[in-house]
């Protein structure tokens, strides 16, 4: 990375405009607060401060200017998605990606199986491969 410049925090998000999460499910977890810019947003749940989940997902409402910290995501059970002009929808990428980056070490995607349908190797066993 350049000196002197830091990484945008949005970096780790995957945008989807124009829409908002309501779960259904009343055991998941919502924060919210008044912050000016999606970055802070983003900041604060890739480091959970102030949370008392891990945040998997954020929504912005544009209009108030305010943060909606969410314990799930768009592929959590107990939620739907709802068409809403004033949010934009950030979801942590590592939760929503389909596919494994690097040796996979920080995968939590909900993918098990191969694409010919075989049961994934767990990565605590090296039976029948090595990894």
């Amino acid at each position: 990375e350049a000196k002197g410049r830091r990484r945008n925090p949005l970096h780790d998000f995957k945008k989807t405009g124009e829409l908002m999460l309501i779960k259904v499910n009343k055991t998941l977890e919502v924060k919210t607060k008044l912050l000016n810019t999606t970055e802070q947003c983003a900041k604060r749940c890739s480091r959970n401060k102030g949370l008392s989940f891990t945040c998997k997902a954020f929504a912005y409402d544009r209009v108030t200017k305010r943060c909606h910290w969410l314990s799930f995501n768009s592929l959590t059970n107990g939620v739907r998605k709802k068409q809403d002009h004033a949010f934009d929808l950030y979801e942590k990428k590592d939760y929503v990606r389909n596919c494994i980056i690097g040796k996979g070490a920080d995968y939590k995607g909900t993918i098990s199986v191969t694409k010919s349908g075989i049961q994934c190797q767990a990565w605590n066993s090296m039976i029948p491969h090595e990894h």
